[in-house]
């Protein structure tokens, strides 16, 4: 194993580690819009916060060394095909169906698998190095406490239970591991935290919140059913539309300045408790609900578009209450998360973004008293507004930002083309 660097970037074996989690996110959005329900709904938002602290493992570990070099990639396959297993158990997570393996043993043992193969490679890197033993063992004795919660998630529930308690109990399990998960990384605090390379913690979230942003995207084509199933009509054509103008509107409020501006406050910040505290806050806890976000959104989306395009469903159709709830909720946590990350590492408030997640909300007893389109339709003028008064907002930021990043790049493209010149 090589350590990485303070200047160290994503490898293209993360990209392809990343590819897990696409298929992760369809089949989260697939299952959940064919089990729409008040439980349906909380075993996706379980499902997405095990899936996430799944990737960040990797994540962490892809800063500490090069995960394309020496047998990094060889582990990286071996989570890969846990991870992927872990989603295929999906659908039978919380109650094993007849006649196949039992589901929510298969999901909990690839879970784990993932988790110690993680902390595994962390023990590895962590013999000559003392800090990293410490953080080695909070990470053994944490990741041992898991395991136990989730093997009784997948054991225990069917003895203690009948049918009806069983999925609740399983649930409750499996919260109970999250929040010893989560609880224990915020308990242990900044100092078992270690940053190396911030522009490689950057772009690793930026990378996956693109694969949210994407995973709405695929929601069109695959959602509707219209592509092998159902006719393509007009109303459809506009709804996908009015979708991708929600998507950009959503990829511009990141990726044009914050993204940025989250970067190089990080590369700025110089204390290493100060830097590491900063990069779990902003990366590792705020990032979990801007990519929530985007995948709400694809599952109302998806559910919008199958109602469009089925033959049956009369003109002017209003949205089902739970519907409206994942479009507009998805879109509201998306952008307060915004305004939580410019909070707590700008130090400002982005009131614009505010005052749209007030509008959101109080658009909600309007639109579901209208058709499905013209929701939809207020939707994306509310978002593209939003946009627009918040770019407007932050023109000076902008500026100064977007300056700062093209100097840099410039920079390391012509200290790159002059080590080329000289080397190859």
């Amino acid at each position: 194993m090589r350590p990485s660097a303070p200047g160290s970037r994503a490898t293209r074996l993360e990209l392809f580690y990343d590819l897990v989690f696409v298929f992760a996110f369809i089949q989260v959005t697939t299952l959940t819009a064919d089990n729409f329900t008040p439980r349906g709904l909380l075993q996706c938002v379980v499902v997405l916060v095990l899936l996430w602290w799944a990737w960040t493992g990797f994540a962490v570990i892809g800063n500490l060394v090069r995960t394309d070099q020496g047998v990094l990639p060889f582990l990286a396959f071996a989570t890969m095909g846990g991870a992927l297993i872990f989603a295929l158990a999906m659908p039978q997570a919380f109650r094993s169906e007849g006649g196949g393996l039992p589901g929510p043993l298969v999901f909990a043992v690839c879970y784990f698998a993932v988790r110690a193969v993680q902390v595994g490679i962390l023990g590895w890197l962590a013999r000559g190095d003392a800090e990293l033993r410490r953080r080695f063992l909070a990470a053994l004795g944490r990741t041992a406490v898991v395991g136990t919660l989730v093997l009784a998630a997948a054991l225990l529930p069917q003895q203690l239970a009948d049918d009806a308690a069983e999925i609740g109990l399983r649930l409750l399990l499996w919260i109970a591991a999250i929040i010893v998960e989560y609880g224990a990384a915020l308990a242990l605090g900044s100092s078992n935290w270690t940053l190396l390379s911030a522009g490689h913690w950057a772009e690793r979230h930026a990378l996956i919140v693109l694969v949210a942003l994407g995973e709405t995207i695929i929601a069109l084509g695959l959602g509707a059913g219209f592509v092998v199933e159902l006719p393509l009509t007009w109303l459809v054509i506009v709804s996908a539309m009015l979708a991708v103008a929600v998507v950009a509107a959503l990829w511009w409020s990141y990726f044009d300045t914050l993204a940025l501006a989250l970067e190089q406050a990080l590369h700025r910040t110089r204390h290493p408790r100060a830097r590491s505290a900063l990069a779990r806050d902003a990366y590792t806890y705020l990032h979990l609900p801007l990519v929530a976000g985007p995948i709400l959104f694809a599952l109302g989306l998806k559910r919008v578009l199958s109602g469009a395009a089925t033959p049956a469903t009369p003109a002017g159709s209003l949205l089902p209450g739970g519907d409206l709830l994942v479009l507009h909720g998805g879109v509201a946590l998306y952008l307060v998360t915004l305004v939580a990350l410019g909070w707590r590492v700008l130090h400002t408030l982005r009131w614009p973004t505010i005052g749209g997640v007030l509008l959101l909300v109080l658009l909600v007893p309007l639109v579901a008293r209208v058709p499905e389109l013209l929701a939809l339709t207020l939707l994306t003028v509310v978002v593209l507004a939003v946009t627009v008064a918040q770019t407007l907002a932050d023109a000076p930021l902008r500026r100064e930002v977007r300056e700062t990043a093209m100097a840099e790049q410039l920079a390391a493209e012509a200290e790159q083309t002059t080590w080329r010149g000289r080397h190859l």
